[in-house]
């Protein structure tokens, strides 16, 4: 316990006593002979100090080991001298990697140095570049702002002269497409009228009259009857309806009640039926209920043949009983449907749209004999030639007489292509035509 622990090998003892007897033979210092130790403390108690001594008394043997192992004294053990060699060697190589790791170091501040330098000195190339770039930015930006509003000014000036460039290019194309129409319909049409004398409408009407019978010579009512009941009774029912319509509907009706005493005792239901292809079936069975019984009771079953009796029958108006005058009778009158008072428009013989005003101004241009046949006329080139919608101007044959030429389709070609009936190379309408009658007649109505 009173002795000082030694943190050396087995060998460090005798190294250290063998170079004392061979370097100068002199007994080892720092203690007196046959004096006593001094007194240790307790190795824990100061630790710091225990390992301090132990490194310096480490050291001092170390160094008498190496002064040892120059002498190369053969007594040295071969253990001691490789632990020597292989600490100088460790201890070289500690050097040599401190001195590496100092060069590394030392390389790398100076590179860290130069691309500092390099790094300023770049900075202050892009700070002058990005402050150059400002400035000529910045004038670019004014000289723009300068600019702009000029360039733009010019460019609407540019826009607006384009624009009415093409504005009159248009116009001029317009002007060209309307000089090229006039001509076309100057070469087809007639020569602008002047402003017509009452005699020379009169003349212009009565020559149309002679062309739509030269156009017609086989014009007729278009129903089918065999006397004057069922004249009086098939236009009644043709209002608002064909006459085709009427002719495929009456056989059957007449079949059932062919005088005025069987209709009047006919069931309302029953009537109703019979009709009811024509269309306001219910209004027309009162009508012709009506008119019956009235023949039956104040006419003794027969029709009259005078205007005045006629329009106080039940759904008898001046038209139907001129129908029924004019073709039963063979007094003449004027027929003023829907295709008639068209035609008399656009011919310029009125200007009316009342039926009776209608009848009256036309009753006022042509002679009374002519009335039952101009209006048969009128009315065939109404359905075939001068339709409502859409007339056939181009294949009309008195489109020179015609103020309203032109409405129409004025390409003869495809005028052509609306022509009907007996023109259109159509069937007529009547189921019995009468035999003049250039065209088909008409087909029965389906079997339902």
């Amino acid at each position: 316990m009173g002795e000082q622990p030694s943190f050396e090998g087995p060998n460090a003892d005798k190294s250290d006593k063998s170079s004392s007897r061979v370097v100068s033979g002199r007994k080892p210092a720092g203690r007196k002979p046959g004096a006593s130790r001094p007194a240790v403390k307790d190795p824990m108690a100061n630790t710091s100090a225990r390992k301090t001594s132990v490194i310096k008394t480490s050291a001092s043997k170390t160094s008498a080991g190496k002064k040892a192992a120059v002498k190369q004294t053969p007594e040295k053990p071969a253990a001691a001298e490789k632990a020597v060699m292989k600490k100088a060697v460790m201890k070289k190589a500690a050097a040599k990697k401190a001195a590496a790791k100092k060069a590394v170091t030392t390389r790398a501040a100076a590179t860290k140095k130069a691309a500092v330098g390099k790094t300023s000195a770049g900075a202050e190339a892009p700070a002058a570049e990005k402050a150059a770039g400002t400035k000529k930015a910045a004038a670019t930006k004014k000289a723009v702002a300068t600019t702009a509003p000029a360039a733009a000014k010019k460019t609407a000036t540019k826009a607006a002269a384009a624009k009415d460039t093409a504005a009159k290019k248009t116009a001029a194309k317009k002007t060209a497409a309307k000089k090229t129409a006039t001509k076309t319909a100057a070469k087809k049409a007639p020569a602008a009228r002047k402003p017509e004398s009452r005699v020379a409408m009169v003349r212009r009407a009565r020559r149309i009259n002679r062309e739509l019978a030269e156009l017609y010579p086989y014009a007729h009512p278009e129903l089918d009857f065999t006397n004057p009941f069922e004249l009086l009774v098939a236009t009644v029912l043709s209002a608002q309806t064909t006459d085709l319509r009427v002719n495929q509907t009456t056989p059957r009706l007449f079949a059932v009640c062919p005088t005025p005493e069987d209709m009047a005792a006919m069931a309302p239901e029953r009537l109703e039926e019979l009709i009811r292809p024509t269309g306001f079936f219910r209004a027309k069975t009162r009508s012709l209920l009506g008119l019956s019984a009235a023949l039956r009771d104040r006419f003794g079953g027969e029709v009259p043949g005078r205007l005045e009796d006629l329009v106080t029958l039940p759904g008898v108006g001046r038209k139907t009983a001129n129908v029924v005058l004019g073709n039963a009778f063979g007094v003449p009158g004027i027929t003023v449907d829907t295709h008639f008072g068209r035609l008399a428009r656009r011919f310029g013989w009125t200007t009316q749209e009342d039926a009776d005003k209608v009848e009256a101004d036309v009753a006022a241009i042509f002679p009374k004999s002519e009335w039952t046949m101009l209006s048969h006329r009128v009315v065939f080139h109404g359905r075939r030639v001068c339709h409502s919608r859409k007339p056939a101007c181009g294949a009309c044959p008195i489109a020179p007489l015609c103020p309203a030429y032109g409405e129409g389709e004025t390409d003869p070609e495809k005028a052509k292509k609306l022509l009907k009936y007996e023109l259109g190379g159509q069937p007529g309408q009547r189921l019995k035509p009468p035999a003049d009658y250039p065209g088909q007649p008409a087909p029965p109505m389906a079997a339902p």
